[in-house]
């Protein structure tokens, strides 16, 4: 299985592939928990190399990985058809245990394997332990402006939009585990421009460095996606957050500047 994985990445130079490692700690669980004869299913040519495998963990979740060259010719859907199978049994002896909704997963360029779980009855969940937090975050920031006004259910709909950069979606967690400091970094391609913004510290950890580290982990990032210029906007007032991003490299060049036009009052 190991040697499946490191073939099909020097092949391909894919890392929709799992790493060896992502793949050992897998067996280990499965072999901790579970009949490894039983939960892991292989699959093999005539003259008998090893095509693909599958595992259906605990949770109940089902992952498989198969050659490039075998890929979409009827291993998928025989893994799916072999998890199910076998999750009906244990549902039988332990409903308790594995009850739940088997899960699976798809990176996210993998169009056909997103495809062909969404045809086998999956759906997209989202990041559905961090939404709370990060929607708390939010809302911990920009309220009471209307800025703040997203619940849970909005963040959902916002991470599901086309080009919402997941590993640009920041936290800086504080020692306690609490979201201390939040910044969604965003790239253009064409230009090679990042940007940052919604970017704010929770009112307990301003001024404490937090921000600091999520805005440097953020242009660190950016760096690695091509980008060579990233900018950040803040009212010219805001001498605070102005001190701050002078201090990670940023240079007032163009500050944004707010309008407003007084309210027509009709008798």
């Amino acid at each position: 299985m190991q040697e499946l994985l490191s073939q099909a990445r020097s092949h391909t130079d894919d890392w929709r592939y799992a790493h060896v490692g992502e793949l050992m700690f897998a067996f280990l669980l499965v072999a901790c928990h579970l009949d490894p004869r039983q939960h892991i299913r292989l699959w093999h040519r005539d003259d008998g190399r090893l095509v693909g495998y599958a595992i259906l963990g605990e949770a109940p979740s089902i992952d498989w990985q198969v050659l490039p060259e075998q890929e979409w010719a009827g291993i998928e859907t025989e893994v799916m058809a072999w998890a199910e199978a076998r999750l009906a049994e244990l549902r039988r002896r332990d409903a308790a245990r594995w009850g739940g909704g088997l899960v699976s997963g798809a990176r996210q360029d993998n169009g056909r394997r997103r495809v062909f779980l969404g045809q086998h009855g999956f759906r997209y969940s989202g990041d559905g332990s961090d939404i709370p937090r990060r929607a708390a975050a939010h809302r911990a920031v920009w309220q009471p402006w209307t800025d703040g006004d997203i619940s849970d259910d909005d963040y959902v709909r916002f991470m599901q939009l086309p080009g919402y950069p997941r590993d640009l979606d920041l936290v800086t967690l504080a020692p306690d585990g609490a979201f201390a400091a939040t910044v969604i970094g965003w790239v253009d391609r064409v230009n090679r421009v990042g940007c940052f913004g919604q970017v704010g510290a929770l009112p307990a950890y301003r001024r404490r460095g937090y921000m600091r580290a999520a805005l440097l982990e953020g242009l660190r990032r950016m760096r690695a996606c091509g980008m060579d210029r990233a900018c950040v906007s803040t009212g010219v007032s805001n001498i605070p957050a102005i001190r701050l991003y002078e201090s990670v490299g940023f240079e007032i060049v163009n500050q944004y500047l707010d309008y407003v036009k007084p309210a027509v009052v009709v008798d």
